[in-house]
C-alpha cells in the first residue's frame, strides 16, 4: 500500500473526519499514528464534544490498522472502552 499523505486518504476517513482531526489539532498521518486511535478520540472530544461517539473511536482504529471499522473484533473494542474507561472519558450513553 502507498503511503498516505493525507489525513483523508486513510481507510475510514474523509474531509469532514480529516477537518475534525485538524480542529484538534491533528495535521498529519505521522501525528495520528503516534498518538493512535484513543489520543486521537481525545484530543478531539477535548475540542468538540459533539463528535464523541463510539463511531469516530472505530473509525480511527480502523484507520491505524487499514481496516474498515466494521471489522474490528470485539474484544479489540472492549479493549479501546476499557482505556476510555481509565481516562474517564466513557458516557454511559456511550456504552
Amino acid at each position: 500500500m502507498k503511503k498516505p499523505l493525507r489525513l483523508r486518504e486513510l481507510k475510514n476517513l474523509g474531509p469532514a473526519s480529516e477537518k475534525i482531526l485538524q480542529v484538534a489539532g491533528i495535521n498529519t498521518v505521522e501525528q495520528m499514528l503516534e498518538l493512535g486511535a484513543v489520543g486521537c478520540y481525545q484530543k478531539v472530544i477535548e475540542h468538540e464534544t459533539k463528535h464523541k461517539n463510539l463511531n469516530l473511536l472505530y473509525a480511527l482504529e480502523g484507520a491505524i490498522r487499514d481496516v474498515h471499522w466494521q471489522t474490528i473484533a470485539r474484544d479489540d473494542k472492549m479493549r479501546l472502552l476499557l482505556i476510555l474507561d481509565d481516562l474517564d472519558l466513557v458516557d454511559t450513553h456511550l456504552q
